[in-house]
């Protein structure tokens, strides 16, 4: 009996159902695990994606053929039976579980076991075979409790501060930035600044209802924009709070954001963007600050362990509450999961995908 999932040039093909999971070429049906980029790549004919996920889809990709589902619901592609089950990632990420001829397959895509309150938890689908991600796959990843680590970047923005610093933490635009901000709210007394590229996510994520510390733009402070006033009989109150928002700003942009946190992709560090930072403090926001080394490569002055991704344990559990018996590791630390897997019973082997490992 032929395998449910293969690799083609294109990408993981199911040839009972004429799909693809997550192709970096174009194709005519892509099954999507999430909207990172990746994993989402513009010209395929159609998108089957989770309902949550669309927004991020939409916002990534633009107008296309999304055909939208709900976690769990059952659709049929060609002789598959399919359904999308959530991954605990970012927002609207899926595994993707695959019925033909009685086999049951599931493509995690990646996914995380820690608590997260800007997605979904992660559902336990049981199956045969498993094609996990092992971004994190050696048994030196495993992550601290994230509200501490929120609590950490407060403190360190207060050292910052007492220095005359801002405080600089570099995270990636899609679900990292977000889940920051979010674990951030109980502990931050005032608002966070961002970079133009991390805003843009953090309004898909507030359009879809998602909590999360109070923001502010960095460019609106460089150049004191104000809001729209309201109409009517709250325009006078309007303008008063626009008056005061226009006065702080511009203390704080004259202040080199001092004592501010901002938020701002990686791809900002080193740029002419961060000449409006008289004086400032670097850190990085991932589940590759766990090594030091990463931290000390990327420059940084601080690593905040904060990762979307399983760690070693919560790899090992996934697979055995799977119940499968067959797993296939793609995408990152293969070769220490698929050891450990074969010396503990379970048929285990590797697969090359073209998945990047960000986070």
């Amino acid at each position: 009996m032929q395998d449910v999932v293969q690799l083609r040039p294109e990408g993981l093909y199911c040839p009972a159902g004429r799909f693809y999971i997550d192709p970096w070429r174009p194709v005519d049906t892509a099954v999507l695990t999430h909207g990172h980029g990746d994993h989402a790549r513009a010209g395929m004919g159609c998108y089957h994606t989770s309902a949550q996920g669309l927004p991020i889809l939409q916002w990534r990709l633009g107008q296309q053929d999304y055909r939208v589902h709900e976690y769990g619901e059952t659709f049929t592609l060609g002789n598959a039976r399919v359904s999308l089950h959530s991954a605990g990632h970012v927002l609207g990420s899926a595994q993707v579980r695959i019925e033909v001829d009685g086999q049951v397959w599931v493509v995690s895509g990646d996914y995380k076991r820690q608590p997260d309150p800007t997605c979904a938890p992660f559902e336990v689908v049981p199956c045969d075979t498993f094609i996990t991600e092992a971004t994190f796959g050696l048994p030196i990843y495993r992550w601290p409790d994230t509200s501490d680590v929120a609590r950490d970047i407060v403190q360190w923005r207060d050292h910052c501060a007492a220095r005359g610093e801002a405080a600089i933490l570099y995270c990636y635009a899609l679900g990292k930035a977000q889940r920051v901000l979010a674990e951030l709210a109980p502990w931050i007394d005032r608002p966070v600044y961002l970079h133009g590229a991390i805003a843009a996510g953090v309004d898909v994520y507030r359009q879809a209802g998602i909590a999360m510390a109070d923001t502010r733009l960095v460019i609106d402070a460089s150049g004191t924009r104000a809001a729209p006033a309201q109409a009517g009989v709250a325009a006078a109150d309007a303008a008063a709070a626009d008056a005061d928002a226009i006065t702080d700003a511009a203390d704080v942009a004259r202040s080199g954001f001092a004592g501010e946190l901002i938020l701002a992709p990686p791809s900002a560090a080193g740029s002419s963007w961060l000449r409006r930072f008289r004086k400032a403090q670097h850190g990085f926001a991932s589940g590759w600050m766990r090594l030091r080394g990463n931290r000390r490569r990327r420059n940084m002055d601080r690593g905040f362990v904060v990762s979307d991704h399983a760690d070693w344990p919560a790899l090992l559990r996934t697979i055995r509450e799977t119940g499968a018996r067959r797993v296939i590791a793609t995408h990152g630390d293969t070769d220490a999961l698929v050891r450990i897997l074969n010396e503990t019973g379970t048929a285990a082997e590797t697969l090359a995908t073209q998945y990047g490992e960000d986070d």
